[in-house]
């Protein structure tokens, strides 16, 4: 059964911790799972975090660490001896785990903690993952892994894949080397069971085999292993030699803050480094007060656009009835193409050489969905015209002129949203940049233009 946290069990939690009954905290804590670990202790002050982590079983207390927030993860690191970390943290987690972890260190307490590792190979391994580029293959994969020689046989595989599991918390597959540790192909668990003792790896080893190099970019691993359903990536060097393999679970954080960048950056707001909850106050309105100026300045257009037909708007103050309508139509069409184009190209469903198909696809569907709401508008003005007299005799000219004008705002805002990102995308730019905002206060000044532009034909010499 999941594990349920309530506030009555954090309670208990908090006055057993207070009182100083911390075998009340080690039996509340010992049958947890690691991840329902991490979220009590993330649930409580950083004191009583650091009070209660030291309760709980070394195993778990591994797998939780990873899964606290940074700066709680922080204090409990602050809590504790190199010798401490090294024992009780290192010495149970896979390298790629024990390099992040060593990574929230300064490098004098690294040193430390690696000389206090028992296992000079485990030490070995994370010293060279921690040269990797965090946001690269190298930084994300794990040491541990089988592999076998090709020149072997199946009887010699097994004796050779029994020895290292010992090292391999999970066994995904068996790799297939050859004389220079290059990676040559996979070796199936079913092969190892229904393949005769005596039957050699180099005849029924698989040579498909999808790999990435040590320096390709974490998000291109997720977008590989996600088009391919892999489980487990293995990863070479420049040589082609087997150095490590990346998990599934590894790459889940990787798409996760990826979307949650480009869910930021289409809100307006630079990405944030840390959780919410944990971004300092000042460095919060850094990351928003830039896009704020950036759109306000593009809204005093907006003023700028309107003060040009003043004239117009003196003149016939029930055009200036339907500006919300009009800018807003436009805008909420761009955002959705934004969004979908923006989602298209980070899941790789499209490419910049279909800007022409995507051109079509999004001129039809603006071209529709503003006839709909032109229709809609125009209907809007004709029923209105007989409950008011605002519109005067002249409300079909104005129903004509609000549909023409509906109609090609939402045609702009969704050729603009559809195309600004790929624009951005072929210029090297991150196109989440063409956020929704900023897309919609872009369409916000041509639709005041259009729609002037379109009462001053239509409507010359009735209303103006």
């Amino acid at each position: 059964m999941a594990f349920q946290l309530s506030d009555v069990y954090l309670d208990d939690l908090r006055i057993a911790l207070t009182s100083g009954d911390l075998d009340f905290v080690r039996d509340q804590l010992k049958e947890l799972h690691p991840a329902d670990a991490a979220e009590v202790l993330n649930s409580l002050e950083q004191d009583e975090i650091v009070m209660a982590y030291g309760c709980l079983e070394e195993e778990v207390a591994a797998e939780a660490l990873l899964l606290l927030e940074d700066d709680n993860r922080e204090a409990v690191l602050e809590s504790l001896t190199p010798q401490e970390i090294a024992e009780q943290l290192i010495d149970n987690l896979n390298s790629d785990d024990a390099a992040d972890v060593l990574a929230d260190l300064p490098d004098a307490q690294q040193d430390e903690v690696l000389s206090h590792v028992e296992d000079l190979g485990q030490a070995s391994d994370i010293v060279d993952l921690l040269n990797y580029d965090p946001d690269s293959a190298g930084g994300l994969m794990g040491k541990e892994l089988v592999k076998v020689h090709v020149h072997v046989t199946i009887r010699e595989a097994v004796r050779e894949m029994r020895r290292q599991a010992e090292e391999v918390e999970t066994i995904y597959t068996i790799y297939v080397v050859d004389e220079e540790d290059r990676l040559v192909g996979l070796l199936s668990l079913k092969s190892l069971l229904t393949k005769p003792l005596s039957t050699p790896v180099k005849e029924i080893y698989d040579p498909e085999v999808y790999s990435v190099r040590t320096n390709t970019p974490a998000e291109e691993v997720a977008k590989l292993m996600d088009k391919y359903d892999l489980v487990v990536t293995p990863v070479v060097d420049s040589l082609g030699r087997l150095v490590g393999r990346i998990t599934v679970d590894d790459v889940v954080d990787v798409m996760r803050e990826e979307n949650t960048e480009d869910v930021q950056k289409m809100g307006g707001v630079e990405a944030l480094e840390e959780p919410y909850m944990t971004t300092p106050f000042w460095q919060m309105i850094r990351k928003r007060v830039g896009w704020l100026i950036v759109l306000f300045v593009g809204e005093t257009l907006t003023a700028s656009a309107m003060s040009f037909f003043e004239d117009q708007i003196h003149r016939a103050v029930i055009l200036a009835i339907f500006v919300p309508l009009i800018i807003s139509s436009g805008g909420n069409s761009g955002s959705q193409a934004t969004s979908l184009i923006i989602r298209a190209l980070a899941l790789g469903e499209i490419k910049i050489s279909d800007w022409w198909r995507i051109t079509r696809k999004e001129f039809l569907s603006g071209f529709v969905l503003g006839s709909i709401l032109g229709v809609i508008g125009f209907l809007r003005v004709a029923l209105w015209s007989n409950f008011v007299e605002d519109y005067g005799p002249h409300w079909p000219l104005i129903g004509i002129t609000v549909g023409i004008s509906l109609l090609s705002v939402v045609l702009l805002g969704c050729l603009t949203g559809s195309l600004l990102p790929l624009l951005l995308k072929r210029l090297g730019f991150d196109p989440a940049v063409a956020s929704a905002p900023f897309v919609a206060t872009l369409v916000d000044v041509t639709g005041l233009i259009i729609y002037f532009t379109a009462a001053v034909a239509l409507l010359e010499g009735s209303l103006l």
